[in-house]
Formats: C-alpha cells, sequence, structure tokens
C-alpha cells in the first residue's frame, strides 16, 4: 500500500493524475474495503502507468442523483484481474469484475448505495410509528453486463442488513418493476438498468413504495443517506448471500399482464382486424411481456429474429435507442418483406417504443415521440368518450398530463376535449408523482364524502375510473417527447409493454377505415393547427466543457435574450427562479429550466441533461392552417423552415454566452 500510494503522490505531483482522480485513489488505496482482485487492478493500472484510464476511473465519486446512479461498468481497457483470465468467458463475453473506480459503476457504488437506500428506508419505516419495521425491496434487472450480478448483489446487502428482498427470475422490465413495487407492497424498488446508453454502461434507479421514481422529501432524503455511507462499509457486503431471497412466482408476471390487458379499450376490434406488426426489443426485454400481450388480442406478430436475443452488446445496432432510425432499420427490412403495416421497438429496459408506420405509397416512415402522444391521446380520448368513459362535453375530472418539453399539440387535444392539461419538469418522476396525488386526493374525498376506506390496488379499472370522475382526477393519458407514454395509474413510470398494445388498437381502428396514420397526424393537424418540434443538442465535453454548460445556463438566467433571430421574446419562464404552478395548483419545483415564448407563436425550452454533457434546447412551432391538405403541405413546409432558422439563431446565440 505504501508503495502504491507514493507512486500516485508522484504522478499527482507530475500532474499526471487529475486533483480528483489523486483524491479518490488515495481514499480507495487506504479505505481498507478492496478485495485481492481489485487491489490486484489497482496494482497493474498504477505501475503500467496508465494514467489517463486512471483518471477516467477516479476523477469524481459516481454521484447519486435523484434517479440513482448511472456510469461505465466495462471498462476502456479492463486490466486482466478484471477480465478473469484463466477463467471460461461468459455467453457474452463479460469481464469477471466490473470496471474498478469511483466513477464506474462497480460492486462498490451497487454496495453504497444500497446501504444508503436500506437506512432511509428503515427511517422512514421508523417515522410512520412501527414496531420493529422490515423495509422490504423488489429489484427488477435488464439486459446488460452484470445485470443480475448487481441486482443479488442489492437483494443479498438489504438481506445482511435485516430487510426482505424480492427478484425476479430473469430479466424484466422497467415498468413491470414500477408495478411490483405496489404490488408487492415494497417499502422501495430498484432496476439495474442503463436504459438505451451505450453497452459499456449501466445503472441503479430507484423507485419508492408508490411505484414512481423518488421525488422530493424522499429523493433528497437517499441522497443524503448514500454520501453518508463509507466505502468500507461495503466491505461486509461484497461477498453474495442469496440463502432467503424470494424469488417471485409467476402470478406476480401474471398480475402485472392483467393491468396490461386494461389498456385495451376495444378488444374486439384487435381480433376483428389482426393488425400484422413487426416487432423488435433490440436485444432487451420487451419481447418478455409485449409479444404475449400482442398475440393474446389477436395481433399477428413477427419479430426480428436477429435482435429478438437477449444480448448487452447490442450487436446488431449502433443505439440501442428507439428514437434513432438506425435501431429500427433491420424490422423496416423485415416489414416489408412481409408486408406488415407497422414496425414497433422497444428499448433495452422496454419503459421507452419507437414506431415507424406505413404510408399510402408503401413506405415506411418514422414517427417522433411528439407524434406517437399525440396520436394516442386523440383516439383514446374519442373512443373513451364514445364508450361513454368520458363525458362527451369533457370534465375537468379528467387529465391529460406532459412534460413542459413535449409538443403543445396535446394541450390543444386536453383544452379541445374539455379535458385538464397538466404540465410537468422533465421525467416521467414527476407524472407518477401526479398519480400518487391523485390517489390520495381520491381516498381522502372518498373518505369524507362516503366516510369509506379503499385499497386502491384492489379496484378495477371502470370503478377507478368512476370514483375518480366523481370524487378525484382520472388519468387519461400521459408522456413524454422522448418516447415514453402511460395509459393507467397501476404503474408509475413510463410503460412500453403497454404502449405496444395501444398502438396496435389504434392501428387497427384506422385499418379499420382505411386510414393510415400518417393521413390520421394530417387529420388532427387540421382539426386543431400545426405543430411541430425540433430537438438542439449542443455537446460540451470534459471539464472545459462542464463549465460552458454552466456560462450557457446561468446567462440565459441573468441576462435572458431579448430577441432571437430577431423574433422578440415575449415571455420568459426561469423556473429556477419564479414561482410556476401547474392546471392543479400545486407549485411546480425549482429547477434550472427555461421557457421562452415568441412574438410569432414558437417556443422554446432551454435545460442541461441530467446524464450527458450536454443542454437541450427544445423547439416548437405552432402554425394555424386553413382546412385543406394542399394548405397544410405548405404550412408543414414553412415550419420547416422557420424551425431551423430558429435553431441557427439560438445556437449562434449560446455559442456567444458559451464563451466559445
Amino acid at each position: 500500500m505504501n508503495q502504491l500510494l507514493q507512486q500516485i503522490e508522484s504522478a499527482a505531483q507530475k500532474d499526471h493524475l487529475l486533483p480528483g482522480a489523486a483524491d479518490n485513489l488515495r481514499a480507495w488505496v487506504s479505505g481498507d474495503f478492496l478485495p485481492p482482485w481489485a487491489w490486484q487492478s489497482l496494482q497493474e493500472l498504477v505501475e503500467g502507468e496508465a494514467w489517463e484510464e486512471l483518471n477516467d476511473r477516479f476523477y469524481k465519486n459516481l454521484e447519486f442523483g435523484t434517479g440513482g446512479l448511472r456510469g461505465r461498468t466495462i471498462a476502456a481497457t479492463p486490466t486482466a484481474s478484471e477480465k478473469g483470465e484463466g477463467q471460461s468467458a461468459s455467453a457474452w463475453d463479460s469481464p469477471a469484475h466490473a470496471a474498478l473506480g469511483s466513477a464506474c459503476m462497480n460492486d462498490f457504488n451497487v454496495l453504497r448505495a444500497t446501504i444508503g437506500l436500506f437506512n432511509y428506508s428503515l427511517k422512514f419505516l421508523r417515522e410512520q410509528s412501527r414496531d420493529n419495521p422490515v423495509p422490504k425491496l423488489v429489484v427488477a434487472h435488464d439486459v446488460r453486463h452484470f445485470s443480475r450480478h448487481f441486482c443479488e448483489l442489492a437483494v443479498s446487502a438489504w438481506q445482511q442488513l435485516g430487510g426482505s428482498a424480492f427478484l425476479f427470475d430473469g430479466p424484466r422490465s422497467t415498468p413491470q418493476l414500477s408495478f411490483s413495487v405496489r404490488h408487492l407492497g415494497s417499502t422501495a424498488g430498484v432496476v439495474i438498468t442503463a436504459s438505451h446508453n451505450p453497452p459499456h454502461d449501466n445503472g441503479y434507479k430507484v423507485y419508492f413504495r408508490d411505484g414512481a421514481q423518488t421525488v422530493s422529501p424522499h429523493a433528497e432524503g437517499i441522497i443524503n443517506e448514500v454520501n453518508r455511507v463509507n466505502l468500507a462499509e461495503s466491505a461486509p457486503c461484497l461477498v453474495k448471500n442469496m440463502e432467503g431471497a424470494t424469488t417471485l412466482s409467476p402470478e406476480v408476471d401474471a398480475a402485472y399482464a392483467g393491468v396490461l390487458d386494461e389498456n385495451v379499450l376495444d378488444p374486439a376490434l384487435l381480433q376483428r382486424v389482426r393488425p400484422k406488426v413487426v416487432f423488435s426489443p433490440i436485444h432487451g426485454t420487451g419481447g418478455i411481456m409485449s409479444v404475449p400481450l400482442m398475440e393474446r388480442f389477436g395481433v399477428d406478430v413477427v419479430t426480428v429474429e436477429a435482435q429478438d436475443k437477449m444480448d448487452p452488446r447490442f450487436p446488431t445496432v449502433d443505439s440501442p435507442n428507439p428514437e434513432n432510425a438506425e435501431a429500427l432499420s433491420l424490422a423496416i427490412e423485415k416489414a416489408i418483406a412481409v408486408g406488415a403495416g407497422l414496425v414497433i421497438a422497444t428499448d433495452p429496459d422496454a419503459d421507452r417504443m419507437g414506431v415507424a408506420v406505413v404510408n399510402r405509397e408503401g413506405g415506411m416512415d418514422l414517427l417522433t415521440g411528439n407524434m406517437i402522444g399525440s396520436v394516442l391521446a386523440e383516439y383514446r380520448i374519442c373512443k373513451m368518450k364514445e364508450m361513454g368513459l368520458l363525458p362527451r362535453e369533457g370534465t375537468d375530472r379528467a387529465a391529460i398530463i406532459k412534460t413542459f418539453v413535449t409538443t403543445p399539440l396535446q394541450a390543444a387535444i386536453a383544452e379541445a376535449h374539455g379535458l385538464k392539461l397538466i404540465d410537468t419538469l422533465t421525467g416521467f418522476k414527476f407524472i407518477g408523482e401526479k398519480l400518487d396525488d391523485y390517489e390520495s386526493e381520491l381516498k381522502q374525498n372518498l373518505l369524507k364524502a362516503e366516510g369509506r376506506s379503499i385499497d386502491y390496488n384492489s379496484l378495477g379499472c371502470r370503478e377507478r375510473l368512476d370514483l375518480h370522475l366523481k370524487y378525484g382526477t382520472f388519468f387519461v393519458f400521459g408522456g413524454e417527447e422522448s418516447y415514453g407514454y402511460l395509459a393507467g395509474d397501476r404503474i408509475r413510470d413510463k410503460d412500453a409493454n403497454a404502449a405496444v398494445i395501444m398502438f396496435c388498437e389504434l392501428v387497427a381502428a384506422l385499418g379499420e377505415e382505411g386510414k393510415t396514420v400518417g393521413e390520421y397526424l394530417d387529420q388532427i393537424y387540421l382539426k386543431y393547427g400545426y405543430y411541430s418540434e425540433r430537438l438542439l443538442n449542443i455537446v460540451h465535453q470534459g471539464a472545459a466543457g462542464a463549465v460552458a454548460i454552466g456560462r450557457i445556463l446561468q446567462s440565459y438566467r441573468e441576462d435572458p435574450p431579448q430577441n432571437i433571430g430577431g423574433i422578440k421574446v415575449e415571455e420568459f419562464t426561469d423556473f429556477g427562479v419564479d414561482v410556476v404552478f401547474d392546471a392543479d395548483g400545486k407549485q411546480i419545483p425549482k429547477q434550472d429550466f427555461y421557457f421562452l415564448k415568441l412574438a410569432n407563436g414558437y417556443s422554446f425550452a432551454v435545460r442541461g441533461s441530467g446524464t450527458e454533457p450536454k443542454i437541450k434546447f427544445y423547439l416548437f412551432a405552432c402554425e394555424e392552417v386553413t382546412g385543406s391538405s394542399s394548405s397544410l403541405t405548405d404550412t408543414k413546409h414553412n415550419a420547416a423552415e422557420k424551425l431551423l432558422a430558429l435553431e441557427k439563431a439560438i445556437e449562434a446565440d449560446a455559442d456567444v454566452r458559451s464563451g466559445g
């Protein structure tokens, strides 16, 4: 140890190591918690003078944010100990150990997070006046490198700390974890996933007892507890002990499947039309529930064989992200070959869904997340009114929920149908929080009006609807532009499995009318006006990049733009300073997020990414349409030109603000 410390000190003095990396290395070397393989890895890296690799691994502590952890778990240059030389390779060529380092997603950071989450959960239960509380945890995982290992490590540690823990017998989707937290009455839940990040990443996403990702005050409370954990505390939990852990029975899968069935409004329609769909889980968990779900309702499902195999390398795509056209290319080829009118793809943890739809010429068109959410919202509202589930004149006891950065077309749809529109900050956790608010509101009002309490989770979907329309707010549909959708409150996160069957029903309905999805979308534009969006990402890498991003965000607060590209800024909202309320009168939490409305009816939003080194600008076009298809074509062209000009103006302004 002394020799390692001397080499680290020498490298720091010669500026081979960043100050943060040197500090973290000192702490890890002297912390007395590393097992032999980790010592060997450190020795190999230090003695090999792999300073760049060490800087990447130790330049910071992997931050436990409001969503949990996310970081690199496969090192750029694995050491011999990490690779496990002499051991047989796994089916997916995973190393023997996750990347060592304070900035990496590995055993040590997983245990630190689990210990902190347990400590917070125990305090929470004690504050609820429970005697000898036993915190319950349910853990799910996707197909990524070390996902099963991290899942078992968290379960083992939780039990060693005195809690009870549950896990599935294999990979499951993120929305199924959300459901299972509520179904099992767990104190908290964790899903091991990095969503659609590159193959070398993994993550640790935390849910609380309502089944939603953590928000205030639980988020801050958990973060504080995690930050109090000394890595040495992880040492006793490094060796897994799965004795006593509960592997969940098929009943839990069946219960989740039953909730997915509730998303279908007209089962007979799907049975009559039997739409033909090409489906790809992009090597992830989507096929576990989505394929049986579609088959159960009569959908003719064709899978993309090459992508129907769970594989953490995601070998057939550049990125396992259904937002990207490239990720759907194999499925589109398959659809053309077999004559399918719809392509659906889900990301590795099956919380996001992308689609491509056939057009009148026989080609396939990709839809944006804004388009998908808008056609689903319009169809479901119209169908529910037709079925008598919603009053035809509308009601403020039914709501559409979206994020501020999701298309305002959905606000126009809600307003025209007489429904309440709720905007939230970016992140589905805020939609989940609203659903918890609505559940609490219903229980309180029902108790006050009728003097009775209810077990909310045991209620059928029709009973929940009727009670909300009388005593609360019924959640009709929710979504975000980043390809996440939900239409039921038994699950408190975006659910690609549910979105898959909802979109199949929409396509079936349009097919029976002889319409394409594109024609239906144009019909919506002719009814409500034309809306279009663009996303501008400005990336700044490294420490200097972080400074540039911070400078841009701060400058918007200190010196808001008066005009952009010659267009006057008529309204500027700083969500970090201004007091903003949603349509329910609830105050929006403070955040470094800005929304600007322009004199020409266009608008844009500005926010820093929470997971990547970039700043995001969301641009929104809004144009009136005279009512003819030919004029709509011209309107689309003009809006595209205006949006492109606005993007260039915003980018030029940001360059000045960054100091570039």
